[in-house]
């Protein structure tokens, strides 16, 4: 789909990545582009329609989507790290993690698939991260949520395929945003992963690796596992 003449709405929109996509989708020509968070008066992006919206609350899903009918782009971004870990960490921080990124994105997809059907089918996408094919202790319960929402990104495209709506899934390791920033190591800057992310949408594709460490841990699956985790110990 074209960016440019679009009606977007973005989850997160207020810092890091969502922010990126939704300057850049202003950028691109979108006649419209919905900036959500939960407090919208910490949206300062020029030239979008701030919107509450709380992925975790059924109720601010729905009144949104009473609201933003005209969307045919929907960006689903809000997201959590908690370092949450699944043996021995808080429950509630590990239901957080599975309440932001799949059910609040599964709760988004549900609010918005008919609007979207209405309005010529549009496309989805879904932030998810390399954590979708690995696991690393410290950010486990992170890691399992992803996981759940790459499925999740899969069996929905072959859902809203009838009526003709991309679904594509963005995967990247670490990006240099406040969520990330007690994350080790290289990260990518969220405008790259932003522009990524958009030209991946423009040219219909299901998904788009942003960097060579997502592209390394996909590539991996098609291997013995105790290869990648072997080399993970070693560079730990």
């Amino acid at each position: 789909m074209k960016i440019a003449d679009s009606v977007a709405l973005v989850t997160g929109a207020n810092r890091g990545i969502g922010r990126r996509l939704a300057e850049q989708l202003v950028a691109r020509g979108a006649a419209k582009v919905y900036a959500t968070a939960r407090d919208p008066e910490r949206v300062d992006i020029p030239g979008v329609e701030p919107l509450r919206l709380d992925v975790t609350d059924p109720a601010s899903v729905a009144a949104a989507a009473a609201v933003a009918t005209d969307v045919t782009l929907l960006v689903n971004n809000a997201g959590v790290l908690t370092h949450a870990n699944l043996v021995t960490g808080d429950m509630d921080q590990i239901r957080l993690e599975m309440d932001t990124h799949f059910y609040g994105t599964l709760r988004l997809v549900r609010a918005f698939a008919p609007v979207l059907g209405a309005n010529g089918g549009g496309a989805i996408l879904n932030t998810l991260s390399a954590l979708s094919w690995f696991a690393y202790d410290g950010a486990n319960a992170y890691a399992a949520a992803k996981a759940a929402a790459w499925n999740l990104t899969n069996g929905i495209r072959l859902e809203l395929a009838g009526q003709g709506t991309l679904v594509t899934g963005l995967h990247l390791g670490a990006a240099d945003t406040d969520m990330s920033a007690d994350v080790e190591g290289d990260k990518v800057d969220p405008a790259e992963v932003a522009r990524a992310a958009l030209d991946g949408v423009e040219a219909g594709m299901l998904e788009v690796l942003v960097d060579d460490w997502s592209r390394h841990v996909k590539a991996s699956l098609a291997r013995d596992p105790g290869e990648f985790y072997t080399w993970v110990g070693r560079a730990a």
